[in-house]
């Protein structure tokens, strides 16, 4: 009899230490599963976020496209342009000679300033800068043929603004 009751206490003993043993460990386990869902849910949150901020695609601040998928941009008449400017715009027209090896490459409107195009529609021109020993940094750039564009935009400080050139 006293086998049993001795038997009986062990086992009550042994199941309440056991039990408490694994729900401590169960306990201790799934904390350590949920911090770690939780540390994943945050590296993933992270990397979305770091990944949107630093994707091919910046946001960048620009002015709003108007229905006819052209950008509101100041005009300046080719008149008012500078010197060096009026004769590159002529150049242009006539197709050429150009100053500098680079004029008349593909522009790639990575700035998105001027109205969406396909690649290969806008060539750049360099506007020559008295006193510079570079490029500078004016450009014209137009869209369209080379020798007869649709349009031709100024720009006086590499491609941060433009303004529309008008005949």
């Amino acid at each position: 009899m006293v086998f049993f009751v001795v038997r009986k206490f062990v086992q009550t003993v042994v199941t309440r230490v056991v039990s408490r043993v694994v729900h401590m460990f169960v306990r201790k386990a799934f904390s350590k599963l949920a911090f770690a869902k939780l540390a994943f849910a945050k590296l993933v949150l992270t990397g979305s976020l770091l990944g949107a901020a630093f994707s091919a695609n910046w946001v960048q601040a620009r002015m709003p496209v108007t229905a006819d998928n052209s950008l509101p941009t100041s005009a300046v008449a080719v008149s008012e342009l500078p010197r060096q400017g009026a004769e590159t715009y002529d150049r242009i027209r006539q197709g050429g000679p150009f100053a500098y090896e680079k004029d008349g490459v593909v522009f790639g409107n990575r700035e998105r300033l001027l109205p969406s195009q396909k690649r290969g529609y806008y060539r750049e021109y360099t506007v020559k800068t008295p006193g510079s020993r570079d490029r500078g940094a004016r450009r014209i750039i137009c869209g369209g043929q080379p020798t007869t564009p649709d349009t031709c935009y100024y720009t006086a400080d590499h491609y941060a603004s433009f303004r529309k050139i008008v005949p």
